[in-house]
């Protein structure tokens, strides 16, 4: 899930680097640009209960282009040059791209500020019907309920990359902050079997 173009002398330091310890650690965004997509979201991992979906946007969502499939989830390369609201590293079984697609885990934490967007489950799944959500269409929601969040953690094992096979990753995300009416949210998911075969764990949304 994560690209990146490196200089041929980083790429070299990878390799060294790998080749004495098997794998090898990059951090976000000082060695590595980060993910190349602007929030969490695609067609197969979308958390939500059975009132509300929540948004998390790794990207500030003003960037986001007005035209762009927030389904579709990779843009490279202008994701690149959209603000990252979180921090964190990656590890790669051999090296980042264009040794490996994608790392076997990403560990991103909040700047103290992470943009989360609730919007009513079954008022989503009818702006789903035509495959395509964007940030226009998500802000013109009458349910929408924007969030700031001051704590944020994500953590992935992207399954096609873990020991076990295809079908086997995991997603945790847990989060707190206030909506933009001076309430406060509380937000955590725990996905198993991503990519493949979801199977959600736990999701929980909160407002106060």
């Amino acid at each position: 899930m994560f690209t990146r173009r490196f200089s041929l002398t980083l790429l070299i330091t990878v390799l060294l680097t790998t080749a004495a310890h098997g794998q090898i650690r990059v951090t976000v965004p000082e060695d590595d640009p980060g993910p190349p997509f602007y929030s969490s979201i695609e067609r197969v991992f979308i958390p939500h209960t059975d009132e509300w979906a929540a948004i998390s946007f790794l990207r500030q969502p003003g960037c986001v282009p007005d035209d762009f499939n927030l389904l579709d989830l990779i843009d490279v390369p202008a994701a690149f040059g959209c603000p990252l609201t979180v921090q964190g590293h990656l590890v790669y079984k051999n090296g980042p791209p264009p040794v490996d697609d994608a790392p076997i885990m990403a560990n991103l934490h909040g700047l103290g500020a992470v943009p989360i967007w609730f919007v009513s489950w079954p008022e989503l799944q009818v702006a789903l019907a035509d495959d395509v959500l964007t940030v226009p269409e998500l802000l013109s929601l009458p349910s929408l309920q924007i969030g700031s969040a001051s704590f944020f953690k994500e953590t992935q094992h992207p399954g096609n990359e873990r020991p076990q096979g295809v079908g086997n990753g995991k997603i945790e995300i847990t989060a707190h902050g206030t909506l933009t009416d001076g309430r406060t949210f509380q937000f955590q998911i725990r996905e198993m079997g991503v990519n493949q075969q979801s199977v959600v764990r736990h999701v929980r949304i909160e407002f106060r």
